[in-house]
């Protein structure tokens, strides 16, 4: 069965050109399918439309009465689709929903969002920071960035960076208690962690050759990194940072890097948002632009 509105569209063209190969021609279609159209209305309709022969094709009255009413459906529907398409266009406003971690909101984060709020003021954007994974799809978000894996098919992500993670001190702290060059040096040594929101525990460091090890007797833990990343710089003990905490503070020389040989392979890093229908102008503006982002400016800054 042919579509309603291009069954329509096809009469209106034949209806003012009163001849179905230039209507054909006009709308990139065979003559073939104008015809079907044209009986596939009259069928639905239970009215002749046209009178055929061989030489010339003659719109009926009913046919002029149809065509003038059918003409300002289809344009309404046309205004409809323009209007929708020049309002996407014109207007990226509203609300736009995001998740981070916290490694990458000060540094990493804020200034591309502040870039995006001065070129388009009618964004909205609402940001909330967690360590933890966030399910953007029962969180009702609109973009998440994500460190780890990403196997949820629910998801339409992207991968942009790989984010190397560091152990690292103070120079005052090294001063006081010395480098650490085994492992066993280091669990005697002051160490930090992170715990776990959901289990109330510490997340374990992730070394080299997919080794996983757990300070015993950490010095200083908290639930957020960034808190930790500010523990590690002022000398509470020796940290494992994401390259986004720890770098700035290697290049300032406020951090050294320990034991090198044990950092693990980089992490994954995701710009991802759920699979729920068409995409607003505002969210897939703001997701390319992120995305790009960590492809680009940020992954180079993280490969320094």
């Amino acid at each position: 069965m042919q579509n309603r509105l291009e069954m329509l569209r096809i009469f209106c063209s034949a209806a003012e050109t009163r001849n179905f190969k230039e209507a054909a021609t006009r709308l990139g279609v065979s003559p073939q399918a104008v015809t079907r159209a044209v009986k596939e209305l009259e069928s639905h309709v239970g009215e002749l439309l046209f009178h055929r022969n061989t030489r010339h094709t003659r719109i009926t009255e009913f046919g002029e009465q149809l065509a003038a009413r059918a003409r300002l459906g289809v344009q309404g529907v046309d205004e409809i689709f323009r209007k929708s398409v020049k309002e996407q266009d014109d207007s990226l406003s509203g609300l736009v929903r995001i998740t981070a971690p916290r490694a990458l909101q000060r540094d990493w984060l804020t200034p591309v969002l502040g870039e995006l709020c001065a070129r388009h003021p009618g964004l909205q954007l609402d940001l909330r920071l967690s360590d933890q994974f966030v399910d953007v799809v029962d969180e009702q978000i609109d973009i998440g960035v994500r460190l780890g894996f990403m196997r949820d098919s629910r998801f339409v992500a992207r991968a942009v960076a790989q984010v190397p993670f560091h152990v690292v001190g103070a120079p005052e702290l090294i001063t006081r208690v010395g480098v650490p060059h085994t492992l066993q040096e280091l669990a005697e040594r002051p160490t930090t962690v992170v715990i776990d929101p959901n289990t109330g525990k510490p997340w374990v460091w992730f070394l080299a050759r997919g080794q996983q090890w757990l300070p015993r007797t950490p010095a200083f833990a908290t639930d957020d990194t960034r808190a930790e990343a500010d523990a590690v710089v002022a000398g509470i003990g020796f940290g494992q940072l994401a390259a986004p905490l720890a770098r700035p503070h290697l290049r300032a020389g406020r951090l050294v890097e320990v034991l090198p040989e044990l950092r693990p392979e980089p992490w994954g890093l995701s710009v991802y948002r759920p699979q729920r229908g068409p995409v607003a102008a505002r969210i897939r503006l703001v997701f390319d632009r992120l995305v790009e982002h960590f492809s680009g400016e940020a992954a180079s800054l993280l490969r320094a």
